[in-house]
């Protein structure tokens, strides 16, 4: 009798998170550069001296719009490249689908994204590479359902990618002490989501006669003065609810969502490659195959037995 025996040689799965997304330093390489460039493109008009080439081009950020894109494609990439299986890959469907859902929640009421909580709390359970995925994948999926598809979309990919990486980066603890840290974290990226977001849009949005208005070429510290008296000004009263909101959600959920999470990475065995090895057919290493077989069906026969094998049917005997 044939069989077929199924054992696992990869490396072994983290049991304490099931973590499905391993980062191979080329992932770590791509991660650390779209970072870097990200940082260019939100900061730019703080980072500039008043000097600089790019101090004076209000279209600055439209060039970081088109290559943002291209930079998460190629990350993405080479995340799936380095570990995505494909029950990997369904779950960060099925994740990504729900924050998807999650978002058009909070439409209309200022600042109550539920989406946040699901990104920290994903990204502590699987890992930055997962973290980071999710949140990239889950902004660009809401954005196709809510049509809000344009130049501000792959900032927002990429501020979402950050909240999930920088869950799974947070130091292992347990229990309360484990939420604590992750609410704190929730409602510090919360805050941090829209601070990013308002400098990738605010040399466009206010007019050069307003006091609070981006003016090129003037000092960093002139215009990092006028950039926070626009977001007290303009979106205080939506980043505050939200880190509000992502905070508090993930006291209440964080406990039984994480583990479900867990549970479900350590069932699944993410990043265990499976190998199937045939087994012997028969003990005795001097008996030929071929005395085990009938002629006409290939079947197993016992010659033990001294019977002869039936003969064919088909012949009547």
């Amino acid at each position: 009798m044939s069989g077929a025996a199924r054992t696992g040689t990869g490396p072994a799965v983290d049991r304490r998170t099931g973590a499905p997304l391993r980062l191979r330093p080329r992932s770590i390489v791509a991660l650390v550069l779209v970072s870097l460039v990200g940082v260019a493109a939100f900061g730019w008009p703080l980072l500039v001296a008043s000097s600089s080439v790019l101090a004076q081009a209000t279209q600055t950020p439209l060039l970081f719009a088109v290559l943002l894109p291209l930079l998460l494609a190629v990350v993405l990439a080479e995340l799936a490249d380095g570990g995505m299986d494909a029950k990997t890959v369904a779950m960060l469907g099925v994740l990504a689908a729900v924050g998807a859902a999650l978002r058009p929640l909070g439409t209309g009421i200022a600042g109550f994204e539920p989406v946040f909580f699901l990104l920290v709390l994903a990204g502590r359970a699987y890992g930055p590479g997962f973290g980071f995925a999710l949140g990239s994948l889950t902004l660009f999926a809401s954005a196709l359902i809510t049509a809000g598809v344009g130049p501000w979309l792959p900032f927002q990919m990429l501020g979402a990618g950050w909240v999930g990486a920088g869950a799974g980066l947070l130091p292992r603890l347990q229990g309360r002490a484990e939420l604590g840290v992750l609410a704190a974290y929730g409602a510090v990226a919360g805050l941090a989501y829209g601070f990013a977001l308002n400098l990738s849009f605010w040399p466009f949005v206010v007019g050069q006669a307003s006091t609070i208005a981006y003016v090129p070429g003037d000092p960093v510290t002139a215009n990092l003065g006028r950039f926070l008296a626009f977001t007290l000004t303009t979106s205080l009263a939506f980043d505050v609810p939200r880190a509000v909101l992502t905070a508090t959600l993930v006291l209440v959920t964080g406990g039984p969502i994480l583990r479900a999470l867990r549970r479900a990475g350590r069932r699944a065995a993410f990043d265990t490659p499976v190998r199937f090895e045939s087994t012997t057919r028969s003990q005795d290493p001097d008996r030929s195959p071929d005395l085990d077989r009938s002629p006409d069906h290939g079947d197993a026969w016992p010659a033990a037995t001294g019977s002869e094998p039936p003969g064919d049917p088909r012949s009547g005997r």
